[in-house]
């Protein structure tokens, strides 16, 4: 049987009334775990985790068709136009990003072919993502997220759950894991194996994978994973200028998209010389599509912040979104002999009396550095990108200042 037979679906979408910036934060939160999971089902050659990435592609397509449905109905004059030309342009780009991340999971589905050095690259610390069917004699079926207290506890975190045809993005402290779900887990290679075992009832069992050991395969691996999470911060900074109408960070997706760009470049030389030293280089045409489905990412972060690159007034309906969040992604320069000029950062939280996280740091010359799982020291002339709250990100800007 076709490994992809059944995934996709035909079935019509009738318009109904919905909220135009409900179905934008959907498409945003099922975007960023299709990135997810995609990369995780190559990385850890997972069918299981492939087939949920072409389910949550479908998903994503009834989202947009429902998206382009009710903003052609918003529109009742030019200046509607204006304001809503932005928004279409998110939704084709996160329709773009849904339909990368299915190109790269048919990488594993199609078996086309990966060097077993993509397993070898993931850091000895790297979390896993793994899937699971709830045993419903599972001592956590029937029971909240709260009241199992798995994060606290072991470290893991379920991070989506798909009941059915319906999907549980984010779930929070209140929601009930059910037998027969499918569940989303996140965590320490350690500490994950023994929840999965918990939870569906079968013993877990991770890949071992034995590294070939030819340089430019290794180095195109690391580029390719680093191509990964920049492409990652370039999607997250996109939405972030959209909701919160910020030209510098919509300038800072642009400057992530040229570093991608460079990287591929890099990237695709370092594949061709190892085919020369491969046994089999046919194993190279999965990481090759891996490449180009990266850089198609990184472009529809760009195309997702274009509307403030051009200065279009935001629509309403992101301003609402902007209202209902708490949270918020902020770029601060750091100024020489400023309080965060020589302050160590450790898992991205810096040495001061500040509740911001700092995610990544673009160093003149230097590029960019992901610092979620490394540690750092700041330097005058760094451009921090930060999450935090509203009140922290004021002070935490105030420090970067002489």
């Amino acid at each position: 049987m076709d490994p992809l037979e059944g995934e996709a679906s035909s079935a019509s979408v009738e318009y109904e009334p919905v909220s135009v910036k409900d179905v934008l934060v959907e498409m945003k939160d099922t975007a960023e775990l299709l990135i997810d999971l995609s990369y995780s089902a190559v990385l850890h050659r997972n069918a299981d985790l492939a087939h949920e990435v072409l389910r949550l592609e479908e998903r994503m397509n009834v989202l947009e068709l429902r998206a382009r449905m009710s903003l052609m109905m918003a529109v009742r004059k030019p200046a509607d136009a204006e304001e809503l030309a932005p928004v279409l342009g998110i939704v084709a780009a996160t329709d773009s990003i849904s339909d990368a991340a299915g190109d790269i999971a048919k990488i594993v589905l199609e078996e086309m072919g990966l060097p077993d050095a993509m397993r070898a690259a993931l850091p000895e610390a790297a979390e896993t993502l793994v899937r699971g069917v709830v045993d419903p004699n599972s001592a956590y079926a029937g029971r909240t997220l709260a009241d199992i207290d798995l994060e606290s506890e072991t470290g893991v975190r379920v991070i989506a759950l798909r009941r059915g045809d319906e999907w549980l993005l984010n779930p929070g402290p209140e929601t009930t894991i059910e037998g027969d779900d499918v569940a989303l887990l996140r965590g320490p290679d350690p500490a994950i194996g023994e929840v999965c075992t918990e939870l569906t009832g079968e013993t877990f069992e991770p890949p071992t994978i034995d590294d070939p050991g030819i340089p430019d395969l290794e180095r195109a691996v690391d580029t390719i994973v680093h191509m990964k999470n920049l492409s990652e911060l370039a999607v997250d900074l996109a939405y972030s200028s959209v909701l919160f109408d910020s030209a510098e960070l919509a300038e800072e997706v642009r400057n992530l998209e040229v570093e991608v760009d460079a990287m591929q470049s890099r990237f695709e030389a370092w594949t061709l010389r190892a085919a020369a030293d491969a046994d089999n280089p046919v194993v190279l045409r999965g990481l090759i599509r891996l490449g180009t489905s990266t850089e198609v990412i990184s472009d529809a972060a760009v195309d997702i912040s274009e509307g403030v690159l051009r200065d279009i007034d935001v629509h309403p309906v992101v301003q609402q979104a902007v209202q209902e969040s708490d949270e918020i992604i902020t770029r601060v320069e750091v100024k020489p002999e400023s309080e965060l000029d020589g302050t160590a950062v450790v898992a991205g939280v810096p040495d001061v009396e500040s509740t911001m996280s700092v995610i990544a740091i673009r160093r003149p010359g230097d590029g960019w550095l992901l610092v979620a799982d490394s540690d750092a020291e700041l330097r005058g002339g760094d451009v921090l990108i930060s999450k935090g709250t509203r009140t922290a990100a004021d002070a935490f800007d105030a420090l970067s200042t002489v």
